[in-house]
């Protein structure tokens, strides 16, 4: 049976909860023990399928299907444990549930309230996979006190309490502030945090803090004396210069250590770093730097693009180069030459995204590259731009577009070689959609096959000629138009089992030039680079080197 370790938050949001969980995940798996990692999230939102990403930052998605929170991305990148759908969950998904029970007649015609029928409910959602692990670290998002995040705090109680003595801990991440004036470290707001959090019932086991600096040992013992922890339970957390150094800093604060003390496993198993030994060496000592353009919408907010700006860096640690990335705005060159902003790139990346808006600068970004030679790789969005652009410029297609960018002008404007995707096999079903459906969680979802060509770019880049990717998207490449587009020039090099939906198209006679509709970013790791982003960085050092 599991061994449950809560991680709560306090003072204020976004220090840094599932980056914590995801090293301490890591440092347990170096010591030999099993871990899952989850996130219950506050918000009413069912899952973060339907927020804008400047709300929230990109959704990750599952080999299941289930649109998650972006700290899921931290969870599989650090410790290789794929996540699913049971990893995640929302307040609204929890009321949405209740309240189908109660529609059903489940409850037996009982008042439906906070204690015990929501609670009960995350409790339950809690237990799931109980007996497959040796941990479960489970995050609770936002910072206590929030009033939505309540009924998952008195969730946690009461579980803790009902668990035999000893199988729960909790781990509390506050912030101490540093006052410049007066040339101190405040404890203060820890203090009240942990005061925020006894009073509902919880008192933490470990404090991990975070400081710009070192946490003088007059701190640590202050905090441990008026917040009830141990003083080797006092965790500094301070700012790093790569969030892959985490591991390695939480081990020498004692994290790892105190996690077991507080479980009492002695004597505890002693960890294996080499291979965090080996990221850090990488990405600190690269022997070169390669510049990358992102052309994008969301370019403002760059956890939007989290997870492909983690793939680049592991692209670069694979090939011991610093992958200098910049953000370039897709709505700058939406009517003007592309020239003057991609031009001193070694690559251009044209990733994801919903909307008409951005988009003809992004098909002016693979025009640029197509025809001056440099690397490019387009996902989702950026392969469908791609598309258009060769049909418009090298197919004759003059009109070609996207009958997602008609459904939102509500007339027709483009001859729509990227269509609404209606129909599809998922596994042994068939599944149907519509334009009029609900938007949450209706896309095509989650890990598929594809089949790749013999002999092709990609298949050299993967060294096979089968694969299966996540998929978040709910237009596709029409079909029909790959022989005029191949007559053209270009190859549609991945195809899905049933050869109906297009999954790759390359240019065979570009140095390096690939278009994905699936998302290749959501599987890369430090440890274990995607191959496509390795080799992608690959072409883009090659590029560098010419110049």
């Amino acid at each position: 049976m599991a061994r449950y370790i809560f991680i709560t938050g306090g003072v204020v949001s976004s220090l840094g909860k599932g980056l914590a969980s995801a090293a301490l995940g890591a440092l347990l798996q170096a010591r030999g023990f099993s871990v899952r990692l989850r996130k219950l999230d506050p918000y009413l939102n069912v899952d973060p399928g339907t927020m804008s990403p400047f709300e929230h930052g990109e959704v990750f998605v599952t080999d299941d299907g289930a649109e998650t929170d972006l700290d899921l991305g931290h969870y599989e990148r650090f410790t290789g444990v794929p996540a699913r759908k049971t990893d995640s969950v929302s307040s609204g998904r929890i009321y949405t549930n209740v309240l189908e029970k109660e529609r059903r007649g489940d409850y037996l015609g009982k008042t439906i309230q906070v204690i015990p029928h929501v609670t009960d409910e995350i409790k339950d959602w809690l237990s799931i996979g109980e007996d497959e692990v040796d941990f479960m670290l489970c995050e609770i998002g936002g910072t206590v006190g929030d009033i939505e995040g309540l009924p998952f705090f008195e969730a946690i109680r009461q579980y803790a309490q009902d668990k035999p003595r000893g199988q729960c801990i909790f781990m509390h991440l506050t912030l101490l502030p540093w006052i410049k004036a007066s040339g101190e470290l405040k404890t203060k707001p820890t203090q009240h945090s942990v005061k925020e959090l006894r009073s509902i019932g919880i008192a933490p086991d470990i404090l991990v803090c975070r400081s710009e600096g070192p946490i003088p040992q007059k701190e640590r013992e202050k905090l441990a004396l008026f917040c009830n922890v141990r003083p080797d339970s006092v965790i500094a957390a301070q700012d790093l210069s790569s969030i892959y150094d985490a591991p390695l800093a939480y081990h020498r604060e004692g994290l790892d250590q105190a996690v077991l003390d507080a479980f009492q496993i002695t004597p505890a198993p002693r960890p294996n770093l080499e291979k965090w030994d080996d990221v850090s060496e990488r990405i600190h000592n690269p022997e070169g730097e390669v510049n990358v353009a992102i052309v994008g919408k969301y370019t403002q907010l760059e956890d939007a693009y989290k997870s492909i700006a983690e793939a680049l860096t592991h692209g670069g640690m694979a090939n011991r180069v610093k992958v200098k990335v910049s953000w370039v705005d897709a709505e700058l060159f939406d009517r003007e030459d592309a020239a003057p902003y991609l031009e001193n790139y070694d690559a251009i990346l044209v990733p994801g995204g919903f909307g008409e808006r951005g988009t003809e600068g992004k098909i002016k970004a693979a025009q640029f590259a197509r025809e001056h030679n440099v690397p490019y790789l387009g996902i989702c969005l950026g392969m469908q731009m791609a598309v258009i652009e060769a049909a418009r410029n090298v197919a004759g297609v003059s009109k070609a577009g996207s009958e997602e960018f008609d459904h939102e002008a509500g007339e027709k404007r483009f001859e729509p070689v990227v269509y609404h995707l209606k129909e599809w096999v998922q596994g042994n079903q068939k599944v149907n959609r519509s334009v009029a459906d609900d938007k949450g969680g209706t896309m095509r979802l989650g890990a598929y096959d594809a089949v790749l060509t013999e002999g092709s770019k990609v298949a050299e880049v993967y060294g096979t000629t089968t694969i299966d990717e996540r998929h978040r998207h709910r237009y596709e490449v029409d079909i029909k138009y790959r022989k005029p587009l191949e007559e053209a020039g270009i190859c549609f090099s991945g195809m899905s089992p049933d050869g109906r939906l297009p999954e790759i198209v390359e240019w065979p006679d570009h140095p390096w030039f690939i278009g994905v509709q699936f998302h290749p970013e959501l599987k890369s790791k430090p440890f274990d680079p995607h191959p496509l982003f390795k080799d992608f960085v690959r072409a883009a050092k090659e590029v560098s080197r010419l110049v």
